[in-house]
């Protein structure tokens, strides 16, 4: 048996399967928000799990951020408190095994690489459009972290071949740099970029309501939404070169989107054939703590 364990900024969930898959028990808790309450919460699921099950042969976790090469400190986190904290050493110590612990993008990817849709694909890309952008490489279903362990990380690179109304109609992402995709394919990204333009004060989902109502402006941006993504992805094309790229997050939901990413994205691809393609995951919310548990 594998527990696996997504650990969100509100809630953390936990999951037990079988060695083929099968999910056999499920749980969530409230996210403590602090370092020993975060500790204590993954402990108390694991305990259940084994209590009722008997004793697992793993336990992987999906976390924000990602431990440094360096270090072995948690760095790049949005659950703030982990940060700079030894979370894989002081994990292994309280529960007296070895702890599989990655970033929360490279378990959607495993996950989705594993019995998803990207299963019997060798090299997928799980890229998340949600209230971020971010990105996990699965290689012959093994997660491909990287040197320093940023493999994947698409959305702090910057949209290619900007035009002025692009430049002009975003904010500054949150790393401090100009021009990240996350500020335009993330669903805040989006709408931002919308109200921006628009003078309004919309959220993803009253823009996607106008475009069900056949608003022309809406429309305008869910085309232009679908082009920023293309651009984004051609440069994981042109460098990665997946067997197929598998979209995850809550912007991942919108059908128009499949309706044509695939036809939009081989103008921008350095081939004179593409066979790519871009497709909706299969296992939604539970990809992450499905992959952490597929981590050993």
């Amino acid at each position: 048996m594998k527990i696996g364990i997504d650990l969100g900024g509100t809630k953390t969930e936990g999951i037990l399967i079988d060695d083929v898959g099968k999910e056999l028990s499920r749980t969530r808790i409230k996210t403590e928000k602090s370092y020993d309450g975060t500790i204590q919460g993954i402990i108390s699921i694991v305990k259940k799990f084994e209590s009722d099950f008997g004793n697992s042969t793993s336990v992987g976790i999906g976390m924000p951020g990602a431990v440094s090469a360096d270090s072995a400190l948690v760095k790049n986190a949005n659950s703030i408190w982990l940060n700079g904290k030894p979370f894989r050493k002081d994990l292994e110590k309280e529960l007296d095994r070895k702890v599989n612990l990655e970033n929360d993008a490279n378990c959607f990817a495993l996950s989705e690489a594993v019995d998803g849709a990207g299963k019997g694909h060798p090299v997928v890309f799980g890229a998340i459009i949600g209230t971020g952008t971010g990105g996990g490489i699965s290689i012959n279903q093994k997660v491909l972290t990287g040197r320093n362990n940023i493999a994947g990380e698409w959305g702090h690179i910057g949209l290619p071949n900007r035009s002025d109304e692009e430049k002009k109609f975003v904010s500054q992402c949150y790393c401090q740099k100009s021009g990240c995709m996350e500020t335009y394919v993330s669903g805040p990204g989006f709408a931002n970029c919308f109200n921006l333009k628009h003078n309004t004060n919309y959220d993803s989902h009253a823009i996607l309501q106008e475009f069900e109502n056949n608003e022309k402006r809406a429309l305008e941006a869910l085309d232009n939404y679908v082009d920023h993504l293309a651009r984004g992805l051609s440069l994981v094309c042109n460098i990665l070169d997946p067997d197929i790229i598998v979209l995850g997050g809550g912007m991942s939901n919108i059908s128009y989107i499949y309706e044509n990413i695939n036809t939009v994205l081989k103008k921008y691809i350095f081939s004179d054939t593409f066979h790519t393609k871009v497709v909706k995951n299969i296992h939604g919310d539970s990809g992450g703590v499905r992959g952490a548990a597929w981590l050993s």
